[in-house]
């Protein structure tokens, strides 16, 4: 009898771990096609993008030549380049400050990244390279400018317009939110516009890197004049900083520029520098829709400029407001306005 009940209790052991043995779920391991894997994040924040990936490129930098330059930043120039061989057209944004090496890897890491996010409101980027400190972009080349070059040529922009810029934006950032990615500056340079009439989000990435901290956005007023109530101020939501909601605000503040025809949240020729910048828009209301705009385009700015971030609607639901569904089915001539802005 002493030797059989240790016998049973091992039996009996074995039979209880077994359906616990059936019970246990397994990791699960993203589609090989999917090129985002799931992140887990910090109080439900998108974080930066995770391990570097092995360099790959589908353009070599060896085999563009440039056409001319399109224009110019504080952190370096882009320009319209030839592929050598087929002819295809891309654009060439070149970093030319000397960042430091991990700097230099995290924005080659979150470039290499979103190479391959493959949405049709997204820009898309063929390549990153490094050569001494100077990194290259090649990117897609949008040959009508940016949001910036049709406001700067037309003053102010109709609702129509608006319309479609708002649509596709919207639908780059769900996608881009969907894969834990936060833009963190939409502005009018940054949305791109080609012949076809398509809308593009540029410039994500590199901008996440640059102003990540105080003293580099103090470089960048352009970027933070864009910028969402917290994340000037992150304690007046006791530290609540949702980059996607910080993403609709930027994005409703550009479409109130343009349809303004200015600035909206300082009077006209006031200057932008960081502390009038941080009491318009942290102390003062949101700004507000111009009268004559129509009761849709005006609730879709105050519900993308509300300050408490946490009320601001996601992207997903805001592709079904009035203000889109109400241009949705007319098919818009854009051509006067594209027309003058040929690069």
């Amino acid at each position: 009898m002493s030797s059989a009940a240790p016998a049973q209790q091992v039996a009996i052991q074995k039979e209880k771990r077994k359906p616990r043995a059936a019970a246990l779920k397994l990791p699960i391991i993203p589609a090989r096609e999917d090129p985002f894997a799931p992140n887990n994040h910090h109080k439900g924040q998108p974080r930066a993008m995770p391990l570097p990936l092995p360099p790959s490129s589908e353009v070599a930098l060896e085999e563009l030549e440039k056409v001319c330059r399109l224009g110019s930043g504080s952190s370096g120039k882009v320009y319209k380049a030839r592929h050598v061989h087929t002819g295809a057209i891309y654009a060439l944004k070149i970093i030319q400050e000397k960042h430091d090496a991990q700097v230099r890897q995290q924005i080659k890491r979150e470039m290499e990244i979103l190479r391959r996010a493959l949405n049709p409101h997204v820009v898309r980027c063929y390549g990153v390279f490094d050569r001494g400190g100077e990194i290259s972009f090649v990117l897609e080349y949008m040959d009508a400018g940016s949001l910036a070059d049709v406001l700067a040529a037309h003053r102010r922009i109709p609702e129509p317009f608006l319309a479609r810029v708002a649509a596709h934006c919207l639908q780059g950032l769900l996608y881009l939110h969907k894969n834990k990615i936060v833009h963190r500056d939409i502005k009018p340079s940054n949305l791109l516009i080609n012949r076809r009439r398509e809308v593009k989000i540029a410039d994500f990435g590199v901008s996440k890197v640059l102003d990540s901290t105080l003293a580099q956005c103090n470089s960048y007023v352009g970027t933070c004049a864009y910028m969402s109530p917290e994340r000037f101020n992150p304690d007046a939501q006791d530290g609540h900083y949702d980059g996607c909601s910080a993403d609709i605000w930027s994005l409703g503040l550009s479409l109130l520029e343009c349809a303004m025809g200015r600035f909206p949240c300082l009077p006209p020729g006031q200057k932008p520098d960081w502390p009038t910048l941080m009491m318009a828009i942290c102390m003062g209301d949101p700004p507000a829709p111009p009268a004559d705009s129509s009761p849709e385009f005006q609730s879709f700015i105050r519900a993308c400029l509300q300050k408490n971030a946490c009320l601001r609607p996601s992207a997903k639901h805001l592709l079904t407001h009035p203000f889109l569904t109400k241009y949705k089915e007319k098919d818009c001539d854009l051509s006067p306005l594209l027309k003058s802005l040929q690069l």
